[in-house]
């Protein structure tokens, strides 16, 4: 009898080893609480300019692209603001300019007024407001194609510049 009490214990030895691995997998993957940031070129950010139904809306501003999707009366198609968004509209947020010539990245010639406004809109607006989801390419490379050692990301707890490249 002490033979046929053995196979007992190595069965239930095999049984919590099975269970245990079947769990396995569930404790140790998590999936990311939000979606990394990423690197737009600006073809590729033109696509989000909230002309195509059920795609997010972007806007970029000083080089940082904000989903401004939950702003869609704003932004979206037909909107007040449409004008600002699939690109990088920095110069027009500074000036509060729709004039298709202000809607660049470049901050040449802007007054200390301008500026002032650019960064207070910048901060109390768009990053109070809206999720970041990348920066444009031209933000983090020079125009040779060099890395931009001026580049500092955002206050992002998910961002990390090594998941960009």
């Amino acid at each position: 009898m002490a033979g046929a009490a053995a196979p007992l214990p190595g069965l239930l030895l095999l049984l919590l080893l099975l269970s245990a691995a079947s769990a396995e997998p569930q404790l140790r993957f998590k999936p990311p609480a939000e979606a990394p940031v990423r690197l737009f070129t600006e073809p590729e950010l033109a696509r989000y300019d909230g002309h195509q139904e059920g795609q997010p809306i972007y806007l970029a501003v000083k080089g940082v692209v904000f989903d401004v999707t939950s702003g869609k009366e704003f932004y979206g198609k037909g909107a007040p603001y449409n004008a600002l968004v699939g690109k990088d509209s920095t110069r027009g947020v500074a000036k509060m300019s729709l004039d298709p010539a202000d809607l660049t990245h470049d901050t040449t010639g802007l007054t200390e007024e301008e500026l002032k406004s650019l960064d207070d809109i910048f901060n109390n607006v768009y990053k109070a407001k809206y999720p970041i989801v990348g920066y444009t390419s031209r933000r983090i490379l020079n125009e040779d194609g060099s890395p931009n050692l001026d580049f500092k990301p955002e206050d992002q707890p998910h961002f990390s510049i090594k998941d960009e490249f």
